[in-house]
């Protein structure tokens, strides 16, 4: 098969599989998106990956309102694991979906509000496409709903359901256990706390959105998320999306995640998605050079600690020195110190580590230094200790 015809099957198969053909508006941005650097670098991966007969890996899929923003993936670490075929990176625009002249994605909050919340509609019509699902009807009667009345959102989409975008303090605080459906829109039942308890699986196809009110993404969600087959992440703008998006999917039996990066608000979903991308990829066999780096880091194992503070040559710079055991070649002496400095840091910044960590598997150094730090190491978890 010559190098063009390969092309051009790339292209026709890109463009049999995700283009929208239900409006000539839709068709034509679509075939204006298809030569653009994100949508050629794809169609490119495609074809040397068939080439050089590599297996593509991890399959990604991103919607955004601006697809562009995520050419910074063809950087370092990321675009050599894409030119492995480790991952492949697929980001489609969000508006290639809508059939209006101004290909608007959004409206006014039902209920009244600030802001604008991005419809359901045209992120059905994405979302149906890319996950190959045909539209449905979820009635309060159905087994997989329950009535629109529930916890802290309701279906007038006023509060704030973003992708770490909008005003947070609009919404409260949502359960930090949410994760299935109901048809208000919210997440409830089991997760995220009780899916971390479990061991990592194969998983097939999760869809992601980041929301500022949702859970927070952990070390144990990227480990997990590293075995998926294929991720879908969204970006929400403006107010966020409307709140029963994830719930329709989850309720069609789409495994749905919902995740926070912390106790900020950003303007949209792009930098989130890009730091669960980065947290997640990385665990993939192969993609980091040295394996061996990722081991001992922070957050890292079922025992999860602050990593140790690292230097390098020289020994001395502008008057400050190396501790001097990292110099004395004694690798027990070393990984002590490395240890307890793990410990100590962990205890100072994060306690509340220290107090997920299971006594029974504390050496006896361990136990050691953690009841010189004011912990009581006795039961099954350390317990700070009183101060006087």
């Amino acid at each position: 098969m010559c190098f063009f015809h390969c092309i051009s099957q790339a292209a026709s198969t890109s463009v049999t599989r995700h283009i929208p053909c239900r409006s000539p508006v839709a068709y034509h941005a679509f075939c204006r998106s298809l030569y653009s650097p994100h949508r050629m670098t794809s169609i490119m991966s495609t074809v040397l990956g068939r080439q050089a007969g590599t297996v593509v890996g991890m399959q990604i899929d991103i919607v955004s309102v601006f697809p562009e923003y995520f050419d910074v993936l063809n950087l370092s670490l990321f675009g050599k694991a894409q030119s492995k075929g480790l991952v492949s990176v697929h980001a489609h625009n969000l508006r290639d979906w809508t059939h209006d002249v101004h290909h608007s994605v959004d409206d006014t909050p039902v209920g009244g509000g600030a802001g604008m919340v991005m419809k359901p509609e045209v992120w059905a019509e994405c979302l149906d496409d890319l996950l190959g699902l045909e539209p449905q009807a979820i009635t309060a009667d159905s087994d997989t709903a329950t009535a629109i009345e529930t916890n802290t959102t309701d279906e007038s989409g006023e509060t704030d359901t973003a992708d770490n975008t909008g005003d947070a303090d609009e919404t409260g605080e949502t359960d930090t256990a949410t994760q299935n459906s109901t048809l208000d829109g919210t997440l409830t039942d089991t997760p995220s706390e009780a899916r971390r308890q479990t061991p990592a699986r194969n998983l097939e196809t999760v869809l992601i959105f980041p929301n500022p009110s949702a859970p927070l993404f952990t070390q144990r969600d990227a480990t997990e998320l590293s075995h998926a087959k294929r991720l879908v992440f969204g970006c929400g703008r403006y107010e966020g999306y409307d709140a029963r998006i994830p719930a329709y999917y989850q309720a069609q039996g789409v495994d749905v995640r919902e995740y926070s990066i912390g106790d900020y608000v950003l303007n949209g979903g792009e930098v989130a998605v890009s730091v669960m991308l980065e947290a997640i990829t990385r665990l993939l066999p192969g993609f980091m050079g040295n394996p061996e780096s990722i081991v001992e880091e922070s957050y890292t194992g079922s025992e999860a600690l602050l990593e140790h503070r690292q230097y390098t040559r020289p020994a001395v710079w502008r008057g400050m020195e190396v501790p001097d055991v990292l110099l004395s070649g004694d690798h027990g002496k070393v990984d002590r110190f490395r240890r307890d400095e793990a410990l100590a840091r962990t205890d100072a910044i994060r306690p509340d580590l220290i107090e997920q960590l299971d006594c029974a598997l504390l050496s006896k150094a361990d136990r050691k230094t953690l009841m010189a730090l004011g912990w009581e190491v006795s039961a099954e978890h350390p317990r700070r200790l009183k101060r006087g």
